[in-house]
């Protein structure tokens, strides 16, 4: 005894059985249930990017685009005071929170937030990197962020499109928060490590193909 001596941080950073193959490229879309973590994107010690395809009515437009986790640790992106932010909570103690230098435009746009790994802090194997908002081609934020090994939630707070349906993951708002003022098309997370393509042809083509 004890039958399982492994620690806390080791058990919950275990990758479990997956009820289908794990992929590069995950598509969700806004008006669904809530994905439970268990059988949602892994984004965990990984490079990835979140692109949110939608649609912008004018600077009355607010709320959440894409949001997993809650306020024990997660992710979210959304658009608040007519900018978009996109916040790491890190387990619950550190708000990582990168926001745009510019107003959101009115009209049909890609928001992307994008990481990409560069190391692993050697204490919490959290990994560590840089973070980097598009709107569309532009590149309008940037900052250093690190993301949590294990998962966000036991149970609960999985991932959602168009509000943030359990804790909320960042203080700015409180919960559901749902998009209002435009349309979400589609959320498409990429983790396969290759980079953001600072093209708009391309970045178009990227999160409307099927």
């Amino acid at each position: 005894m004890p039958l399982d001596d492994r620690s806390a941080l080791e058990i919950i950073s275990t990758p479990r059985p997956q009820p289908s193959r794990p992929r590069n490229r995950y598509v969700y879309y806004p008006g669904t249930a809530g994905v439970p973590e268990s059988v949602a994107v892994s984004i965990r010690g990984r490079s990835y990017a979140i692109a949110a395809g939608a649609v912008i009515d004018g600077p009355e437009a607010q709320g959440v685009l894409f949001a997993h986790g809650g306020v024990g640790g997660g992710h979210s992106l959304y658009i608040a005071d007519g900018r978009l932010h996109y916040v790491y909570n890190w387990l619950g103690d550190a708000i990582q929170k990168i926001s745009s230098s510019s107003a959101v435009p009115a009209g049909r746009h890609v928001f992307t937030a994008e990481f990409t790994k560069d190391g692993v802090e050697p204490d919490t194997r959290s990994a560590t990197g840089t973070l980097t908002l598009y709107i569309d081609m532009k590149k309008v934020g940037e900052g250093r962020i690190m993301t949590q090994p294990g998962f966000f939630a036991l149970t609960g707070d999985g991932l959602c499109v168009g509000r943030d349906s359990g804790s909320p993951v960042s203080p700015d708002y409180a919960a559901p928060f749902a998009f209002t003022g435009g349309t979400i098309e589609r959320v498409v997370i990429d983790v396969s490590g290759e980079r953001y393509v600072d093209h708009e042809k391309e970045v178009a083509a990227w999160i409307m193909r099927d």
